[in-house]
C-alpha cells in the first residue's frame, strides 16, 4: 500500500486550514512557513519578530512574533486577511488578463 506524499503545497494548505479554524493553536514555525510561501523571505527579521513585505501599503500588515513557540492569534488573523487580499488581487488580475 502506497503512502500518500505530503507535498509542500499540501503542508501549506493544511497549515492555512488550521489557521482558519483555530488561530490560537498555530505554532510560530508553521505561521512563518506560510508567510514565506505567500510573501517571500522576511524583509526584517529581528529577534522574535518577522516582518514580510506586501504589494500594498498599510493594512493588513504581515508582522509576526514568536511567543514561546506559539503564534499570536491576532497576528494569525492578520496573516489570513493578507493572504485573502493577495489571492483576491491575483484572481482579479487573472480575470482582467483573460478579458484582454
Amino acid at each position: 500500500m502506497a503512502v500518500p506524499l505530503v507535498t509542500p503545497q499540501r503542508k501549506i494548505d493544511r497549515a492555512v486550514q488550521l489557521m482558519r479554524t483555530s488561530p490560537a493553536a498555530v505554532k510560530f514555525r508553521d505561521l512563518e512557513t506560510v508567510c514565506q510561501h505567500y510573501f517571500g523571505p522576511p524583509r526584517l527579521s529581528s529577534g522574535s519578530h518577522r516582518i514580510y513585505a506586501t504589494p500594498w501599503p498599510g493594512d493588513p500588515r504581515v508582522n509576526i512574533q514568536n511567543d514561546h513557540g506559539a503564534a499570536k492569534a491576532y497576528q494569525v488573523r492578520q496573516v489570513l486577511a493578507a493572504i485573502d487580499q493577495l489571492v483576491e488581487a491575483s484572481e482579479r488580475y487573472m480575470t482582467e488578463d483573460d478579458d484582454a
